[in-house]
């Protein structure tokens, strides 16, 4: 999903992962609007991603198990930048605020993405 909206991480700080998505005939709605739905989806995959950057990938994935997200502003055209902080880290979740801004730096989305953490099973790839 990622590739078809064409999610791109841009930075990763000590404390945070950035991501930019277009606003385009891939994630607009029917009125021409950047759709709820792929605000959730770049929220999540920053969310996902951060957790994955911080568990051991050889015992443990990544679940996301519940995402909220404010639609504060509709975007029509560029693109939209969402950067993950984590809120939680502990051993079985990870709970992160994701804020997508537009690219005139105005709050478009505020999320929220809750990540359990499971320790693999032995047939689990």
């Amino acid at each position: 999903m990622n590739e078809y909206l064409g999610i791109r991480f841009i930075e990763v700080g000590e404390n945070y992962l950035k991501a930019t998505m277009p606003v385009d005939h891939r994630t607009k709605q029917a009125y021409g609007l950047m759709h709820g739905g792929a605000s959730a989806t770049l929220a999540e995959t920053a969310g996902s991603v951060g957790s994955a950057m911080v568990i051991d990938p050889q015992q443990f994935i990544c679940v996301g198990v519940e995402i909220n997200a404010n639609h504060l502003r509709s975007v029509r055209e560029g693109f939209v930048t969402g950067t993950a902080i984590p809120l939680h880290l502990g051993a079985s979740s990870h709970v992160w605020e994701i804020k997508i801004i537009d690219q005139h730096e105005k709050l478009i989305c505020a999320s929220r993405l809750t990540v359990y953490i499971i320790r693999k099973k032995t047939d689990w790839v």
